[in-house]
């Protein structure tokens, strides 16, 4: 493949400066919908009706390779309670405004089942969580995912 990196011509010759492979990367990728989970880790959580978190992180099922659940935060309104949204309420995420855009209520999430760190996620918990939420679970035929 000669001095490239990658086939096709697609990479950055080995002999050109790490400070330009960096920013040719980053200039190739900023208008890319693929991120890393740790950058959207912080991005606030807008609701219809206003913000009311922030993401706090993420539950990935592991064998279907999807991410289940965005963790939110709302320590700013209710110190110490957290709750669970699926991806598939998302209905944008502003990567120049560090938001994520859910077609839920404050109030709605808010009253959401607590989620806890130390608890494992089971099907019961799942249920709970898309009936308080009026939603369709995933693992239900005709749901989707946007992630």
């Amino acid at each position: 493949m000669g001095p490239y990196v990658l086939p096709g011509g697609l990479g950055v010759p080995l002999t050109v400066p790490q400070e330009v492979v960096v920013g040719t990367i980053s200039e190739q990728s900023a208008d890319s919908h693929l991120r890393s989970s740790e950058i959207v880790t912080g991005y606030s959580i807008e609701a219809v009706d206003g913000e009311i978190g922030h993401v706090h992180g993420f539950i990935v099922d592991d064998e279907a390779w999807a991410i289940r659940y965005m963790e939110v935060a709302m320590r700013n309104w209710w110190p110490g309670k957290k709750v669970l949204v699926s991806p598939a309420w998302v209905k944008e995420v502003s990567w120049v405004d560090s938001k994520v855009s859910v077609g839920l209520t404050r109030e709605v999430i808010q009253n959401g089942p607590e989620y806890l760190n130390s608890m494992p996620i089971t099907r019961e918990y799942e249920n709970r969580l898309y009936s308080h939420y009026g939603r369709a679970p995933y693992w239900l035929p005709g749901a989707q995912s946007k992630f």
